[in-house]
This record gives structure tokens, sequence and C-alpha cells, in this order.
């Protein structure tokens, strides 16, 4: 039997002995290729430009800044007692420091009331007097000087003795004439004061020249001594401080081990893991010297009435000063900085035994 499909058509052949394409099918047309977006293979390098590396830092900087201030307030017991300490240790030679300058201002007064006292020889006229007295004030060691007749002296002296009626008994005056001498005293108050003492005596028309050194070279060595003592006590208290700082620094590099050896496998530099430690120890120095300038101020201020009564019961004028604006900011500066450099041993000493294996 014939089939009904209906048959399928002959290909012929080309002249390559290749079949023919039919003529009713049409040629299949090949895909284009597809093309794949290929990342290519390995790192690429690109340049940054120095903003965006000023940016980084500054940026790491805040960082750090912030994040080391807030892990210092997350535990607020253990900072305030770091801060308390390091506040100990800045106030008491800031303490001395304040006690040692009202020291000078007294001294500085009392010194300021000295004078030598020049007297002159009978024969010497009061032109000769004043003619010295001229030549005297012109000299730079010499503040003023003040000439004093015989008849001026011997009407101070009835005012002050009380004994005017018997001094106007008296056949002559006996008193000679005086030039008060005030001196300017210098660092070196002693020596200064021998050389213009020398320098007054060797003229011809002075008789006797009377200055009493002894209590003026015995405030000067203890003022000399105080200033050492107060620069020693600063230098031992400034060590304590670093020495506090430095502790607190290297438990928490211990707390952080883990954190650095991670760090610095992904390539961190020294610079970048030691930078939230110094800003840390940056902010016990600051928080420390906030501290100090608030006990020094409370301190100072209970203290000022009693030292004030004290100073009107001797008719003086003196007011116990404390540290001012300027002063307190100086301390809170120099707190900061000593924390820094505290730190900043501590980090060198222990970051360097840390590295990744």
């Amino acid at each position: 039997m014939k089939s009904n499909r209906p048959s399928k058509p002959e290909r012929r052949p080309n002249r390559m002995g290749a079949s023919a394409t039919p003529r009713n099918e049409r040629p299949r047309r090949e895909a284009p290729p597809r093309v794949e977006n290929v990342r290519p293979q390995g790192a690429v390098s690109s340049q940054m430009s120095w903003r965006d590396k000023f940016d980084a830092w500054s940026a790491h900087h805040s960082n750090s800044a912030i994040e080391s201030l807030l892990r210092m307030l997350g535990t607020p017991l253990q900072s305030l007692m770091t801060w308390l300490v390091i506040a100990i240790a800045i106030a008491l030679p800031a303490a001395l420091f304040v006690v040692f300058s009202n020291v000078q201002q007294i001294g500085q007064s009392w010194q300021d009331s000295s004078q030598i006292s020049v007297f002159l020889k009978k024969e010497a006229s009061a032109g000769q007097a004043q003619d010295l007295r001229s030549r005297w004030a012109k000299r730079p060691d010499v503040v003023q000087a003040t000439y004093v007749s015989p008849e001026q002296a011997l009407e101070e002296f009835k005012l002050g003795s009380g004994l005017g009626e018997l001094a106007n008994h008296l056949d002559e005056n006996p008193l000679p004439a005086v030039i008060l001498v005030k001196p300017k005293i210098g660092g070196n108050a002693p020596d200064a004061l021998t050389s213009l003492q020398q320098a007054l005596v060797a003229d011809p028309l002075v008789a006797d020249v009377r200055l009493d050194m002894l209590w003026v070279k015995r405030l000067h060595q203890f003022i000399t001594v105080a200033e050492r003592f107060v620069v020693a006590l600063a230098g031992l208290l400034a060590l304590g401080v670093l020495l506090v700082i430095g502790n607190t620094i290297r438990m928490a590099i211990e707390n952080r081990r883990d954190e650095i050896v991670v760090v610095k496998l992904v390539g961190a530099t020294d610079a970048y893991v030691r930078r939230p430690f110094l800003y840390t120890g940056l902010w016990f120095g600051v928080g420390g010297g906030i501290l100090a300038a608030i006990l020094l101020a409370l301190g100072f201020w209970w203290l000022s009435a009693p030292v004030t009564q004290l100073a009107d019961l001797y008719q003086s004028s003196f007011r116990l000063q404390g540290l001012g604006f300027i002063e307190s900011l100086q301390l809170i500066l120099i707190a900061g900085f000593t924390g820094l450099i505290g730190a900043w041993i501590a980090v060198a000493r222990h970051l360097y035994q840390i590295q990744p294996r």
C-alpha cells in the first residue's frame, strides 16, 4: 500500500558533492556569539590623590578620638578613679607653684619697701647733697633717691619719738643730712645690693651707709630653695602621671590584643593601630587637668577668706591669688601633653611585642 504522507523533497547534490538545501526550506542563521562581561583577574591598582589621603587620615583621627572617648565613658567608675589620681598628682605641684607665686609677691613688696640710708658728712652743703641725689637717681640700679635735710630729720624724730619738748632744748641739731636710696632689686638681689652699697660709700661726701642685708639674703635664699623644691616635686609627680597613664594604656592594649593582631594581618600600619591609644592617653591627661583646675579653684576659694582676714589684721593689702583662666588652660594643656607622652611610651613598648604569627 502506498502511504498518504507527502514525500520529502529530494536534496540535489551540489557541485562539491554536498546536498543542497531544498527550495522551500530557509537556511538557518547561527546566533552571534554571546559576549559576557568578563572581569579582569587579579588586583586593580588605583592611585589616590593627596586630598583623598588627607580625608581618610582626618576621618580616622576623628573616629579614633570619638571612639576612645566613648570607651572611657563606657567604664565611668574606672575612668573617674584614673582621672582623680592624675588630678591629685597634677594639683599638688600646681598648688605649690601658686603658693610660691604669692610668697614672691609678699617678698617683692618687702623688697620694694627696703631702702638704703646714706648719711652725709656735716660739711656737706644742701646744694652738694641735691647734686649727689640727682646723680644717684640716674643710676640704672636705683629706682628713687630722696634727700632729707637735717631739719626735716629732726621734725620726723619729734613726731615719731614723742620727745618733742626735749628736742627743743638742744643747742644744735645733731642729726645729719640723709639721702634715702630705693634700689632696683633683680634676680641677684644680695649681690646687686652689695655692689650698690660699695658704690655709694665710695663718695667723699658720704659718712656712712646703712643697709640690713641679712633679711634680704634670707628672703632671697628662701625663694631659691622653694623654687627648686617646686620644680623637683613637679618632676616627680609628672613621672607618676606617666607611670599611671602608661599602666592604663598597657591594660587597654592587652584587652584588645586579638583585635590588634587581626588588624595587623589585614595590613594595618603601626601608626594606624597606635592612634586610638594615643587619644586615650590624651583624654586621660585632659580630664585629669580639668579636675585638677577645679580642685585648685575650690581650695583657694576656701582659703581666701581667712587669708584676707589675717592680712587685714596686719594692715596689709595682700590677697591670695589662685589660678586665672590662662593659667588653668595652660595646666590642662600640660596635663594633656603629659598624658600623650605617657601613652606614646606605653604603646611604643607594648605594641612592638604584638605581632601576627
